[in-house]
């Protein structure tokens, strides 16, 4: 290398030998040996010679991103976890601020602002949820998961927690990883309880048999992962309660604009995550989970996230806001708090708070109203094609299941046509679960329009003809 690069760090000469000579090589490439040829190669990437113009650089990184395949660039019905929602624009504009996105941590500056924001967030979420006490966001759904079912473990004195057998598998592979391994000690056993393949809920015969005096916790999601409603949430709780066990229920917020929420029916611990509240998808960045209970002390003591509170000054008629039980998170006593949450997510709460507060209680049923026909009506139109039926499809909010065995093309084959046509079809399930083979998990919300839906309907009429 002759010169410098003003955007790569080290690039200058002299550094870049100081950096072969202190690792005790003779050329970097010596640092690739391990890795497959055919890993390195692509044959679509042409070199080009060094860019020092920041224009020049943009342009050709903008040009190769628009050729890529996205969310934004294609008709999206993927779902499973994590959704194409509107985001208003205001939620961007409030968050790029410098004094949201550069605040600097514990300043007396920072402090006020930062907590008011997170104490709304928990205020408004609190009051969707039917619930008072709302820990800040944790990294994703199975992280907020993962703790409540820790949470419910350290209550009971227990060590089993059910969970139903059809969770969504990134999900249930995060809550493994909070269950632990046996042989470290503290670990939880996972139980699972059998979906009814009629309903594709869970199954109140394998449940009961899975209850003992030894679980600590009931794990259930509504909508599940399937996409489908739980009608029996009530009995569920009931049983796990009767069997002296905590009652979780994970949530989309988003269906809690037209359904009660678990808390109306007994739940204990509800969790979910609030990537729909506002929230841009990113590849593999945190979207934010959260966690709610019942205003109760045997609760509160066993949050692992940070609480947010507001109490009177000194001064009549003020009042300020400030962290409470900080001491049992492991901001407060590291590993010797209730729980390791990890990375944070807080600057998205913030997005959450302004999301909530622009839609308002009319707003969030208006959305969770038109999401839902959205979703029922395209399933309509798809159960209508040959060979092509929808299950559950009275029981569906945003996702559905679309069985393609009929046609006898794979779920594979099919999605990659609709990629040809500009379309990412819905995430293949086949292998995933009993009877699911050619099944595909599509999602329907209020971004899909009615030109969207036309477009898919007569590509798969194409693609299965």
């Amino acid at each position: 290398m002759s010169q410098s690069h003003p955007y790569m760090a080290n690039s200058a000469e002299g550094s870049r030998q100081a950096l072969l000579d202190g690792i005790g090589i003779t050329d970097a490439e010596e640092l690739f040996a391990q890795i497959p040829a055919d890993h390195r190669a692509d044959d679509k990437v042409q070199p080009v010679p060094g860019i020092k113009s920041e224009f020049e650089l943009r342009r050709l990184i903008e040009g190769r991103l628009r050729g890529g395949i996205s969310t934004d660039s294609h008709i999206s019905f993927l779902g499973g976890g994590y959704w194409k929602h509107h985001i208003p624009a205001l939620c961007d504009e409030i968050v790029n601020r410098p004094e949201i996105s550069t605040s600097v941590w514990g300043t007396p500056s920072s402090d006020h602002g930062r907590n008011q924001a997170w104490f709304e967030f928990a205020s408004e979420l609190g009051a969707l949820l039917d619930l008072e006490f709302v820990g800040l966001p944790v990294y994703s759904w199975g992280c907020a998961a993962g703790h409540a079912l820790r949470m419910a473990a350290r209550m009971t004195g227990r060590s089993v927690v059910v969970l139903p057998d059809n969770i969504d598998r990134e999900r249930r592979l995060v809550i493994e990883t909070y269950a632990g391994y046996r042989e470290l000690g503290g670990s939880l056993e996972i139980r699972e309880v059998a979906i009814d393949p009629e309903s594709g809920t869970v199954s109140l015969a394998s449940l009961e048999e899975a209850l003992g005096d030894d679980v600590a916790a009931v794990y259930l999601e509504t909508p599940n992962s399937w996409g489908v409603i739980e009608h029996d949430v009530a009995r569920i709780i009931d049983a796990a309660h009767e069997a002296g066990a905590e009652a979780i229920v994970g949530v989309d917020p988003i269906s809690l604009g037209g359904l009660a929420s678990p808390a109306a029916f007994g739940a204990d611990i509800v969790v979910g995550s609030i990537q729909p509240l506002g929230i841009h998808l990113n590849a593999g960045g945190g979207v934010g989970g959260f966690i709610a209970t019942r205003d109760e002390e045997r609760y509160a003591r066993q949050f692992p996230t940070l609480q947010v509170s507001i109490a009177p000054t000194t001064r009549e008629g003020e009042r300020a806001f400030g962290m409470t039980l900080f001491g049992q998170s492991s901001y407060g006593a590291r590993e010797l708090g209730n729980d390791w949450t990890g990375n944070s997510v807080y600057l998205w709460a913030v997005r959450a708070a302004i999301y909530l507060a622009l839609l308002g209680p009319a707003g969030m049923r208006e959305l969770a109203e038109t999401v839902a026909a959205n979703a029922r009506r395209t399933a309509e139109l798809i159960d209508a094609l040959p060979g092509v039926s929808v299950r559950y499809s009275d029981r569906i909010f945003k996702e559905f299941i679309v069985d393609f065995s009929g046609t006898g093309r794979t779920v594979s084959d099919i999605n990659a046509a609709l990629l040809e046509r500009g379309i990412l079809g819905g995430h293949d399930l086949t292998g995933s679960h009993d009877g699911l083979d050619q099944c595909a998990l599509y999602c329907v919300t209020e971004v899909i329009s009615e030109d969207d839906v036309r477009q898919l309907i007569s590509a798969i009429e194409e693609v299965v003809a």
